[in-house]
């Protein structure tokens, strides 16, 4: 059975994103960056919500071709381009860069994909997140928070029916002031 990791930066008041989808808040520094790329390295397969998808298809494809692109940058732009994904929605009607998509129901497929042998997989997206979240198929929670709170906006957590308890796995602070943790759901 596969792992499913949700991982994303957040503020410290818990939102991913700031009214207007705005992510301006967001702390740019080179260990938070390759925190990222070494869990997406880590990841055997990506599971995308439209939003995300849209936002990180619209960037890095070509990143690693930008002329002010960072080592780092490069790296993660190759990985994010070459590592199989999954797009859940029912409003695109293509994809591409390794991608498959996915247009019925997201927590049945889920499902099917945590049954498989295989390696990691990571979730993105506030509302495919949140399905998962709410059938119980998230494994581990990756959280970098921000030292920014927006007040409001798309929040990390969604509304759950009952409590998910958690382990707390490692807990580190990165030298810009993000506090990177990580969470295992107690099963």
């Amino acid at each position: 059975m596969r792992k499913l990791i949700y991982g994303m930066n957040l503020t410290l008041d818990g939102y991913i994103a700031a009214p207007g989808d705005d992510i301006g808040w967001s702390v740019p520094s080179d260990e938070l960056f390759q925190f990222w790329s070494d869990q997406l390295q880590a990841t055997d397969l990506s599971l995308y919500g439209r939003k995300l998808w849209q936002t990180m298809s619209s960037y890095w494809p070509t990143g690693d071709q930008r002329p002010d692109a960072t080592p780092a940058e490069t790296e993660f732009a190759r990985r994010w381009r070459d590592m199989s994904k999954v797009v859940f929605s029912s409003t695109i009607d293509k994809v591409d860069w390794n991608t498959r998509l996915v247009t019925g129901d997201a927590v049945a497929e889920i499902t099917r994909l945590k049954a498989e042998d295989g390696g990691p997989m990571d979730i993105g997206g506030a509302t495919l997140a949140g399905a998962a979240m709410r059938a119980g198929l998230i494994d581990e929670y990756v959280l970098a928070t921000a030292p920014v709170v927006v007040g409001g906006g798309t929040p990390f957590f969604t509304a759950l029916d009952s409590w998910v308890n958690l382990n707390l796995v490692e807990t580190r602070t990165l030298p810009c002031g993000v506090i990177l943790t990580r969470y295992e759901t107690r099963r």
